[in-house]
């Protein structure tokens, strides 16, 4: 979680822009650290010294207690970017800076590494190990896949219970175990319930902690029309396709090549790179009928007019009968099909091959 305190709005091109230019000038205190936490045994008095300068907080939610006090300090003295704070996505945190600091905070979500910001030239290693820092530049593929095994243990058995969720880290990791399984596949509780020995309601609760910690994406169904018979439950993802492929143990591209989840991994990263286009909290969703009209990604523009993604894995796409079904059913005006090749070709009327690396396409077409 990043929270800007005393502006109206950022994004990722400003964030980056504040921080570079305030850096001349900026306290920053790491909260993991017992010397800055000392320095704050008296916060008021030792924060009041820096109102003209730009303060960076890291690991916030280790003093949550700060943020009455930071409200103060802002209402006290009114300037744009005063404090950045950094810290995780507890989802307690998130609520108590959304009530302290009502008008006062805006959030940007620090996502892994995008394909524009590594190169489409790292495509295949951006796949295969994800965009954390550490696992994307790793000296080599075997060195990755142990960074994400233990980052995976550490988030179950350290960071989950720092966020005050008291879940059982086995059973967590079972769950996440059986979510890359079915990743890019409707969500079934009943079926992961039995499998898991536990209950819907606690299962649901498992996917609510993944999903509120940015581990999972759920996308849900769009919903137009009451005369289809439309699939109501949501699909599920793992987000970062390296830690996808280190719960399945896919170490090199030729494992992965040779994997079932080939196509629906390719699916979960492309969806990725486009919400990393979007303007955040962009609604993202799927279309699908009990007839088979199969949309895989919908996403709205500023009229509310659907524009259709096909995602394929595949250097000659092709239109399958279900997409071209929902693309009527939705009155679709354009759609493209996401592919890893080079070339932008027509497929049909208003339907387009798109290659991944003009995702910024999108974009443009629905005018965000």
């Amino acid at each position: 979680m990043v929270g800007l305190i005393g502006c109206r709005q950022v994004g990722k091109t400003t964030l980056s822009k504040i921080i570079t230019e305030e850096s001349k000038d900026v306290l920053y205190l790491d909260l993991e650290l017992p010397s800055d936490i000392a320095k704050l045994q008296d916060p008021e008095l030792y924060l009041s010294q820096f109102s003209g300068r730009f303060v960076i907080i890291d690991e916030i939610q280790r003093i949550p207690d700060l943020f009455p006090l930071l409200r103060a300090l802002v209402d006290k003295n009114r300037i744009p970017n005063r404090f950045l704070i950094l810290g995780s996505a507890s989802p307690d945190l998130i609520k108590q800076a959304s009530e302290t600091l009502a008008g006062r905070i805006i959030y940007h979500e620090l996502k892994p590494f995008s394909l524009d910001e590594v190169g489409f030239e790292s495509l295949k290693s951006l796949w295969l190990r994800g965009g954390l820092p550490l696992s994307f530049l790793s000296e080599n593929d075997h060195e990755s896949l142990i960074w994400r095994e233990a980052f995976i243990r550490t988030y179950l058995e350290r960071d989950i219970p720092q966020l005050g969720i008291q879940v059982p880290s086995t059973n967590l990791r079972r769950f996440w175990m059986m979510i890359a399984h079915m990743h890019g596949q409707l969500w079934n509780a009943s079926q992961i319930a039995k499998g898991l020995g536990l209950s819907a309601p606690t299962v649901r609760n498992y996917l609510d902690i993944l999903t509120d910690t940015f581990i999972v994406r759920q996308l849900v169904p769009y919903h137009f029309s009451i005369k289809k018979r439309l699939i109501k439950s949501q699909k599920v993802y793992i987000r970062d396709s390296g830690l996808l492929h280190a719960l399945l143990r896919i170490e090199s591209l030729d494992d992965l090549q040779a994997h079932p989840v080939v196509g629906s991994s390719w699916e979960g990263l492309v969806i990725e790179q486009i919400a990393g286009i979007l303007p955040e909290n962009t609604p993202l969703y799927f279309y699908r009928t009990s007839a088979g009209a199969e949309i895989d990604l919908v996403i709205l523009n500023r009229k509310n007019q659907p524009l259709a993604v096909e995602i394929k894995y595949s250097l000659s796409p092709r239109l399958e009968r279900g997409f071209s079904i929902a693309f009527e059913d939705l009155s679709c005006k354009k759609g493209f099909i996401v592919y890893p090749g080079e070339e932008y070709y027509p497929l049909k009327r208003d339907v387009f091959a798109l290659p991944v690396k003009r995702l910024s396409e999108i974009a443009s077409e629905i005018g965000l």
